[in-house]
C-alpha cells in the first residue's frame, strides 16, 4: 500500500498524538505508520499537508530529537 498522494488512504489510518500535546490543545503533532512509511501532520489541520518519511528516516529524527540539548 502506497499512500503517498491519496488522501482516502491517509485518513483510514490509525494517527497517534504526541505525548507532549495537551490536553487545552494547541501545537500538536500526530504520526501514523503504513507499510515503508511512517506520515507526520498537524492535528489542527487533519486535511492539510502530510510529511511522508521513511521509518529510517523517523526513527534517527527521533533519536535526535530525544537526545539532551547540546548533545551532538
Amino acid at each position: 500500500m502506497n499512500a503517498r498522494g491519496n488522501p482516502t488512504v491517509l485518513q483510514d489510518l490509525k494517527w497517534s498524538k504526541s505525548s507532549y500535546s495537551g490536553a487545552e490543545g494547541g501545537d500538536c503533532v500526530e504520526v501514523a505508520a503504513s507499510q515503508g512509511a511512517v506520515h507526520v501532520r498537524d492535528s489542527k489541520s487533519v486535511t492539510g499537508s502530510v510529511l511522508t518519511v521513511t521509518p529510517t528516516a523517523w526513527t534517527a529524527f527521533t533519536g535526535f530529537a530525544a537526545r539532551p540539548s547540546g548533545e551532538v
